[in-house]
């Protein structure tokens, strides 16, 4: 019997004992979102690309 009262002490010491942690908090940082660009911008380096090889194309 005075083990098991024992045990019960120790189990209720230990519980208590780790309750709290002293790990720091997490904190995400906010989320920063950049201004979307047109989508007309992206088009100029393909196009001009392909002006370029139709013109080694037409010279050769």
């Amino acid at each position: 019997m005075k083990k098991l009262v024992l045990a019960a002490a120790l189990t209720a010491a230990a519980s208590t004992a780790f309750a709290g942690s002293m790990a720091d908090p997490v904190v995400e940082p906010p989320v920063i979102e950049e201004a979307a660009s047109s989508s007309s911008s992206g088009v100029w380096v393909p196009l001009l690309l392909l002006v370029i090889v139709a013109g080694a194309a037409a010279a050769a």
